[in-house]
């Protein structure tokens, strides 16, 4: 059973992202708060979680949670400012969103920008020990799979439906094939250098 919270009395918002590693996309962060002493028998990562389970989860912490919000980092903002300082800038944009004001942060992770004059903790794999950041692991997740399956239907051929920008076989053959779209991040490798040295 993942905890319900850091500290006995402070407002607690749990936070999250998703999207570091991928080729393509914004990365998304989700910040959420949820009631003192919130139990859930099935919340956990979302990484440990079936796409049902995530998508049911969705509409529960919504209707659950005292407070909650999404927000993203463009492809473009993430070459201009890199990918750590994009996921932080994710965080405070879904923070800023807020609608009650929380007195402590829950970072998943070892690193985080300071949020104002905010206490945080970082906590890695945090989303499998408290509830909080699980929950904004799911909303960020769930946002952003529906985001990329919608872009693949703009962009297709590059396999965005099923691996959601992740640099896969799929999506690799894609970029090779068809070249780069507006949502790809130009500063990641995008194709493995020693496969970019056998091409005419």
């Amino acid at each position: 059973m993942l905890k319900s919270s850091f500290t006995p009395d402070l407002i607690e918002a749990g936070c999250d992202e998703v999207g570091r590693g991928c080729l393509a996309g914004p990365v998304v962060a989700a910040a959420v708060i949820l009631p003192k002493n919130y139990r859930h028998e099935l919340l956990n990562d979302s990484k440990q979680l079936t796409k049902e389970e995530r998508n049911l989860l969705r509409e529960e912490i919504k209707l659950d949670a005292l407070a909650w919000a999404i927000s993203e980092t463009s492809s473009e903002e993430i070459d201009e400012i890199n990918i750590l300082n994009a996921s932080f800038l994710a965080m405070h944009r879904a923070l800023d969103q807020l609608s009650v004001k929380p007195e402590f942060l829950l970072i998943d992770g070892n690193r985080f920008n300071p949020y104002h004059e905010l206490k945080f903790e970082c906590i890695i794999k945090g989303d499998a020990h408290y509830l909080s950041i699980a929950a904004a692991s799911v909303l960020a997740k769930t946002y952003r799979d529906d985001l990329m399956e919608q872009l693949a239907l703009r962009y297709p051929g590059y396999g965005w439906n099923t691996n959601v920008g992740y640099p896969t076989l799929e999506h690799r053959d894609g970029i090779r094939n068809l070249g780069i779209t507006p949502y790809h991040r130009k500063t990641f490798a995008l194709l493995p250098s020693q496969l970019e040295l056998f091409e005419d």
